[in-house]
């Protein structure tokens, strides 16, 4: 029945607001008291499964790699997108402040809701062009010195052999002043990132990695090389922060160990 109604609807709806109407009857689904998500801005009665079950990201305490329910059910944000929507939000001025805005890789949820920001001039791009503006390769950014005054890059770094090089062209392309937001996936027990450019195949990445497309597993020592590149890296723990989130009861929407490497140029 709901999909019905929502077929009627559908023609009637410009794309980046098609996703609205979905959330909006799946509010209906879903409702509960259990938890908030503060991205659809929903109470529901549960978070769904998401991660890979993989021992190599239990035996390396990988945050935010192993299997838990962590989904929302309405939009389908992720603990680590939650944290990331909320950072940008209460420790930012992205939503207020004209900007341009480089994303990498967009994640759905925060596409949409950006899309919708008169204030920013926004440029979402992928190596793989499906679903972004235009196709780009970050270890060979196709624009000027100090374009951006700002850049989302979330769960990519990862992916790329060479690492360090995509560091260096993301903090090329900032401007001075500019801001950076790289998150990867890191290990709770490694001091040092683990790298093995033998290991090709994705049955032996998901062994290794924990996922078939990934070829490193990032330790501490993360800050150091962004560092590296330039960037000033602030780690932001959340948990350290008594107002950040909302209220306590809604804390279990994010992921506890998470923080946010906030890097400045």
């Amino acid at each position: 029945m709901l999909q019905s109604v929502k077929n009627i609807f559908k023609p009637f709806v410009p794309e980046p607001y098609r996703a609205d109407i979905k959330i909006f009857f799946k509010r209906f689904q879903h409702f509960g008291s259990v938890f908030y998500c503060p991205v659809c801005k929903s109470n529901v009665s549960h978070l769904q499964e998401l991660g890979y079950d993989f021992p190599v990201n239990r035996e390396k305490q990988i945050i935010g790699g192993g299997p838990r329910k962590a989904m929302c059910p309405v939009c389908g944000s992720s603990d680590r997108e939650r944290l990331l929507y909320l950072f940008l939000e209460q420790k930012t001025n992205l939503f207020y402040q004209k900007t341009k805005l480089l994303h990498l890789a967009p994640e759905r949820n925060l596409k949409r809701i950006i899309s919708k920001k008169k204030n920013i001039d926004y440029l979402t791009a992928d190596l793989n062009p499906v679903n972004v503006m235009e196709p780009m390769d970050i270890t060979q950014i196709n624009y000027p010195d100090n374009t951006f005054d700002a850049i989302l890059c979330n769960h990519v770094l990862e992916h790329i052999p060479d690492d360090q090089k995509a560091m260096k062209e993301l903090f090329r392309v900032l401007k001075p002043g500019g801001w950076a937001i790289l998150q990867v996936p890191i290990s709770g027990v490694l001091k040092e990132t683990f790298e093995d450019f033998s290991v090709t195949s994705h049955e032996e990445r998901e062994k290794v990695f924990g996922q078939k497309d990934h070829v490193r597993i990032y330790g501490k020592d993360y800050s150091e090389r962004l560092t590296s590149a330039g960037f000033n890296v602030t780690e932001f723990h959340w948990e350290s922060d008594p107002g950040f989130g909302g209220e306590e009861e809604n804390k279990d929407i994010l992921y506890k160990e998470e923080m946010v490497y906030f890097c400045g140029k």
